[in-house]
């Protein structure tokens, strides 16, 4: 039977990284599987429904860059990408292809699950018909077009307040600065990063301290909102 917390299913050539992971996972409530290599992983996503797949970029068989292209051509579970390769591009180009998020290696177990955690309630948060969105002090309710800091409404302009919903819409998640200005701006000013520092430092400016420690610059790649401050 598998536990509450859901399965997650681990693509990974390492044998340590498995030997590391399983137990940590299975302690914290996780059904464990388990694949080698990109092709057994794509064959387990298909045939097990997995909740959320941790991916290696470095697979034997083919890039994880291509196997998260392919599994996004049939499944839509959450993925956290495992990489030794800390190259902006590539966290870019993971994030650009599908993936939720992506775990430096080597990582510790704390963090992994935190991550886990996030990912799974951004596509709980997908799946349901949320109108009331919540990080930390800041309350978004969308039937009423209306952000508040701890109570206070915010005057936001329009690009500003989608900026915000975009980012507490996807809780935990890193969104890339492309994707920022295609959703928003458009696609015409995917790589006008001027608008966005802009937009993002107008928005710094109308929040509370308690909220301004929610909002994550990740150098090189975009930003995320926190649910409730780190540490």
């Amino acid at each position: 039977m598998t536990p509450a917390l859901g399965k997650i299913l681990v693509i990974d050539d390492e044998k340590q990284i498995h030997r590391f992971l399983a137990p940590a996972l299975i302690a914290a409530g996780y059904a464990v599987e388990q694949a080698m290599t990109a092709a057994e992983g794509l064959r387990l996503a298909a045939a097990r429904a997995p909740d959320l797949v941790l991916l290696d970029l470095g697979l034997p068989d083919e890039d994880g860059q291509q196997a998260l292209q392919r599994l996004r051509q049939f499944s839509e579970v959450p993925v956290i990408i495992l990489s030794a390769r800390d190259r902006e591009g590539e966290k870019i180009t993971a994030l650009d292809n599908g993936a939720d998020d992506y775990v430096e290696k080597p990582f510790g177990v704390g963090e992994l699950l935190a991550r886990i955690r996030a990912a799974l309630r951004h596509r709980r948060m997908q799946e349901g018909v949320e109108t009331v969105l919540q990080a930390g002090p800041l309350t978004l309710d969308i039937g009423k077009h209306e952000a508040r800091d701890g109570g206070v409404l915010l005057a936001l302009s329009r690009r500003e307040y989608a900026l915000l919903e975009m980012l507490m819409r996807n809780l935990g998640k890193v969104i890339t600065h492309r994707q920022l200005l295609t959703a928003i701006w458009g696609p015409a000013h995917a790589e006008d990063m001027q608008y966005l520092r802009v937009y993002i430092w107008h928005l710094r400016q109308k929040l509370s301290e308690p909220a301004l420690a929610l909002l994550i610059n990740e150098p090189g790649v975009g930003y995320r909102l926190l649910e409730a401050p780190m540490g």
